[in-house]
């Protein structure tokens, strides 16, 4: 009887564990994400011109009005906030930049990808940040951008009559930061419901009414509907390019205070991606 030879087995290969991902390789892998997008590039150009080109005509025509006023007229100009920051092109920007900041994260449930993103990083919070710090970065520069733009566009334009005003003039540094920080405040406001929602057109309708509809509920006849007023988003803006402060025996209501504009502005954003935070730390894909 012939004895077959034993054939020894080769030790099983251990597998190797795949390096945990740093938070700068996520940085990395959500602005690839956005610039790869054909659509990004000219959103944010079309924003852009859409807001400035609004400050433009605003300023044209004030430059009319002014050729029919008295000289007298042009000794103490206050264009900044109707000129410089129309309310219609940065309530634009408002809803455009949240909208948004909502489908950056809402199209990647949609599409399945976000299933690809948490087999690669299994613990999804470090992901929703770098998604913020990215989204929060690009719409600075467009905010900033956009609002030395205006600015400069509609000063140029008034100062055809010596109505415009120089950047040394009073409340114009605060207003050019107030509108240029808006943006960002905007999208990550958009992106925290978008992680909450997870719904395309319920989480950009729920950006819009959040941002622009919801201010409108709470009228400014009472002092404590100004004060819910004067704390979201569109009030805190109006507050702080509003190049007066409050005027002695006006209204009975007080006006919002600049540093608790300021404090709207931490607020909102930070709120929204504290709860998106949690929200994907308790719940599945």
């Amino acid at each position: 009887m012939t004895t077959l030879p034993s054939v020894t087995r080769p030790p099983s290969a251990t597998p190797v564990a795949e390096p945990p991902a740093r938070f700068r390789d996520l940085l990395a892998s959500e602005w690839i994400k956005m610039r790869s997008l054909r659509s990004t590039p000219w959103t944010l150009a079309f924003t852009a011109l859409f807001v400035i080109g609004s400050s433009a005509v605003a300023s044209l025509a004030d430059l009319n009005n002014l050729g029919r006023s008295r000289p007298d007229a042009l000794q103490t100009p206050e264009f900044l906030c109707f000129d410089a920051y129309p309310a219609a092109g940065y309530m634009t920007l408002m809803l455009l930049a949240g909208s948004i900041g909502a489908v950056t994260i809402v199209s990647e449930y949609s599409s399945g990808l976000i299933r690809t993103t948490t087999v690669a990083v299994p613990a999804r919070h470090p992901v929703v940040l770098a998604k913020a710090g990215v989204v929060a970065a690009v719409w600075t520069v467009v905010g900033a951008i956009i609002s030395t733009g205006a600015f400069l566009v509609s000063q140029a334009i008034l100062s055809e009559r010596h109505a415009g005003v120089p950047l040394t003039h009073p409340g114009v540094a605060r207003a050019m930061v107030a509108s240029a920080l808006v943006a960002p405040v905007c999208a990550l406001v958009g992106l925290g419901l978008g992680v909450l929602i997870r719904h395309t057109a319920a989480a950009i309708v729920a950006t819009l009414f959040t941002l622009l509809m919801l201010p409108t509920l709470f009228s400014q006849s009472k002092q404590w509907s100004a004060d819910v007023h004067h704390m979201m988003v569109v009030g805190a803006w109006k507050r702080l390019v509003q190049s007066w402060g409050e005027i002695p025996g006006g209204s009975p209501v007080r006006d919002a205070t600049v540093s608790g504009s300021w404090c709207a502005y931490a607020l909102w954003p930070l709120i929204a991606i504290a709860l998106a935070v949690v929200v994907v730390r308790r719940r599945d894909v």
